[in-house]
């Protein structure tokens, strides 16, 4: 790795040269081909899986309390891609989930706002138009999600239509298969392909979050790998899970993958996302994650534009938690709406 930059760059800033030019400057090799990327990902630093965990079993016990967390739920919230991804979805649903992260606590003014909600292509339009004027983004799930099983130009045809409808943030699924079996340069053209789309957008760039599915990917040398792998292609975000698979969102996963975007801006200048979705319900578990963002990439990644959580019920008990920090007492069941 190189010294930090001091300079930061957006990754969705970047046009397709700049991001090759990106992965070939990392690689070592003006072509991008299966041969490069191999050697490139196997030259990355083994993860050492009994201290990752120790080490996420060391920050789960920092005691976070009063204003600090005050601060620490408000700043969950903002970070939550309020989510629902089920066959039974309507449209009366999809809106009382904006018409929720439009308004968690009502009032309270001062209670903030959930980064974007998260929903099937075919209620994107749905979303926006119920979240217009609220700066609430509208994130789509795409490439055939979850299993990513299909061809490139369905996954395409896909995204293009979540594009087109609205969504400003896409969530794409990465081909497992693919990855598993060491077709590097497959993943990567696909991260490209999709990318194109996503900036190609009329109103500006979606923003784009790669689902690595971490539980399919067996081990953690794996996870660091595929990180990598996608943030050569171009990732905004590097995401955990779809929220499908378990296990899901982990925090020693998490940690690797902060780690991996850590040292990506050091290589770089270009600071990505992360996304951990799937498993996290509690504000307790939430505030573990942040502590993790601060210790282990650090502060300028508790943003809202570098870090999010995929959740459909943690709203709920922030929410809770906040009331309790409050008045001093925890209100009754009804006091929030269970999605």
């Amino acid at each position: 790795m190189t010294a930090q930059t001091t300079s930061t760059v957006r990754p969705w800033d970047r046009d397709a040269a700049q991001v090759a030019a990106d992965a070939a400057g990392l690689i070592g090799s003006a072509e991008i081909g299966s041969t490069a990327l191999r050697r490139y990902l196997f030259g990355l630093p083994g993860v050492d899986e009994v201290g990752a965990k120790g080490r996420a079993a060391q920050l789960g016990t920092r005691s976070i309390k009063t204003t600090s967390k005050a601060w620490a739920l408000d700043m969950v919230i903002s970070m939550i891609d309020l989510t629902t991804l089920e066959g039974a979805d309507t449209p009366g649903k999809v809106r009382s989930l904006v018409a929720k992260a439009r308004t968690p606590e009502p009032g309270d003014a001062g209670c903030p706002r959930p980064a974007a909600v998260c929903v099937y292509n075919d209620m994107v339009e749905v979303a926006v138009e119920a979240a217009q004027g609220s700066g609430i983004h509208v994130a789509a799930v795409s490439t055939a999600f979850p299993s990513g099983r299909a061809s490139l130009a369905v996954r395409l045809a896909d995204t293009a239509d979540a594009v087109a409808a609205g969504a400003d943030e896409i969530d794409m699924v990465i081909d497992r298969g693919a990855f598993l079996s060491g077709d590097y340069l497959k993943v990567y053209s696909d991260i490209v392909a999709v990318r194109e789309i996503c900036q190609a957008r009329a109103a500006g760039p979606a923003h784009l979050k790669v689902i690595l599915e971490t539980g399919e990917l067996v081990t953690y040398d794996n996870v660091r790998r595929a990180s990598w792998l996608a943030m050569l292609a171009g990732a905004d975000f590097i995401k955990t899970s779809t929220g499908k698979v378990q296990p899901a969102a982990t925090l020693p996963v998490t940690i690797v993958m902060l780690e991996a975007v850590r040292d990506f801006l050091a290589a770089t200048g270009v600071q990505v996302g992360v996304k951990p979705a799937g498993g996290i319900r509690t504000s307790k578990d939430a505030i573990k994650f942040l502590v993790a963002v601060n210790e282990v990439a650090g502060e300028r990644w508790l943003d809202p534009d570098f870090f999010r959580f995929g959740a459909s019920t943690l709203l709920n008990d922030v929410l809770l938690q906040r009331q309790k920090l409050a008045t001093g007492v925890y209100s009754g069941p009804d006091y929030v709406t269970i999605d």
